[in-house]
């Protein structure tokens, strides 16, 4: 017997804009975050870009990342432990693992991009503009 199942819902196409120069498509994922932390990403960009020396936004640039960083693991793998229901203790744990993960991968963001040109500076801040759209 067939039974009617209803439509699949038709996806939007996930292919980020073409770029100038850019290698094809491929797939990418992506995470949302908090209209505060896009405003304030949106803004720190706009100084790079704008800076006659943008070396003078490597701190700000340095915990920007660290913090996309931080939000982007947490709706990665935080939310999903969360939404399976995993119990307390599994969550405690996944907490202070993630948390030292962060710390480790937090020194050492701040540190490469504290230690680059303005050039590489201006370049970060583009990669990262290319994935906000």
């Amino acid at each position: 017997m067939i039974t009617a199942m209803s439509p699949t819902p038709k996806r939007k196409p996930t292919t980020p804009p073409a770029t100038t120069g850019a290698a094809p498509a491929q797939p990418f994922l992506r995470f949302y975050h908090s209209d505060a932390l896009r405003e304030k990403t949106l803004d720190l960009l706009d100084h790079i870009e704008g800076a006659d020396d943008a070396r003078e936004h490597g701190n700000a640039l340095a915990d920007l990342v660290v913090e996309l960083m931080n939000s982007g693991m947490d709706y990665f793998f935080m939310q999903p432990l969360k939404e399976s229901k995993a119990g307390f203790i599994v969550q405690q744990s996944a907490n202070l693992g993630l948390a030292g993960a962060q710390q480790v991968m937090g020194s050492v963001i701040r540190k490469i991009i504290q230690r680059m040109d303005a050039a590489q500076l201006v370049s970060v801040s583009g990669s990262i503009r290319r994935l906000m759209v």
